[in-house]
């Protein structure tokens, strides 16, 4: 709901979007973190465009090895918060689809006031 809630808004099709939310599960799983290594460069352009739309976040994490090299080691992270807030964002405005009284939501407060 999320991607449908930001790229579909955009303009990408149901289909794709579907397709890209099993694409990301597929790194993801149950977990809330990925690796970089493991991402190949076409992965990590799908990546940084949904860092764009604010979906995922990258952090560092510095080793030292025994031979006392510096190793960095990059992590894309999901933002949980943000991908549920945009998920009930669809759900909110689908109630309001649904619901007939929102109309009355919509009407000005001129329109209300009596003279």
């Amino acid at each position: 709901m999320a991607l449908k809630n930001t790229l579909g808004k955009k303009g990408m099709a149901e289909n794709d979007i579907k397709r890209l939310a099993e694409y990301l599960m597929s790194f993801f799983g149950y977990t809330n973190e990925v690796i970089d290594n493991r991402l190949t460069s076409e992965d990590r352009d799908v990546f940084y465009m949904l860092e764009e739309e604010g979906l995922l976040t990258t952090t560092q994490e510095e080793v030292h090895l025994k031979k006392g090299k510096l190793w960095r080691i990059h992590y894309w992270i999901l933002k949980s918060d943000q991908i549920l807030r945009l998920a009930r964002q669809g759900d909110e405005e689908q109630k309001k689809k649904d619901d007939p009284s929102a109309i009355y939501d919509e009407i000005s407060d001129e329109v209300w006031s009596r003279e």
